[in-house]
């Protein structure tokens, strides 16, 4: 208990090499800690490295009175649960889409024609895009990143992200006016 404080003491200095003690030690153990509430090692790993990384950003704040270990192992149960509860809230609300597509799925056969219609000539103009800007655009409206996120992703700027998918949204009107007149 006293090594860990003064572990932590030196972390909040700036000790790299005393923060990767820490990891060192702890990584491991905190996995399968958090692994036993989730069933899932990679997301126990990313919990586990998330709270790593929160943990040497935020050193200088931390404060820890008794035990660095009991600290960590709290932070990982918590964080489990949060992670479960999130997985919770996203099956309700799949369950909730799901619910209402089948109920408003009313569609002539028309309708249901034209539509797979539209999916088909809406894949084939994916396919048919340059790799990046397909990349770019998918990530985006099928992945839900920020055009500063898939920048990053990809080591581009915020404003080729941009460029790029006004290029493709501009090929996607064009394409598909049709289908929206």
């Amino acid at each position: 208990m006293l090594n860990d404080l003064l572990l932590l003491n030196r972390i909040k200095n700036g000790d790299v090499r005393a923060f990767e003690k820490l990891f060192r030690l702890y990584y491991e153990p905190l996995c399968y800690y958090s692994d036993s509430f989730l069933n899932n090692m990679d997301s126990a790993e990313e919990i586990v490295q998330n709270l790593f990384y929160v943990f040497w950003k935020e050193r200088e704040n931390i404060e820890i009175r008794l035990s660095v270990k009991s600290y960590l192992y709290q932070a990982v149960q918590n964080k489990s649960f949060d992670y479960l509860k999130h997985l919770q809230v996203m099956d309700i609300y799949r369950g909730k889409i799901i619910q209402e597509e089948t109920e408003t799925s009313n569609f002539s056969p028309d309708e249901e024609l034209e539509y797979k219609e539209l999916e088909t000539k809406f894949a084939s103009l994916l396919q048919r895009l340059p790799e990046r800007q397909r990349k770019i655009f998918c990530m985006n409206r099928f992945g839900g990143k920020k055009y500063c996120e898939i920048a990053k992703e990809l080591s581009i700027s915020v404003k080729t992200v941009e460029a790029d998918i006004s290029k493709v949204l501009v090929i996607l009107r064009k394409e598909l006016k049709h289908y929206y007149q």
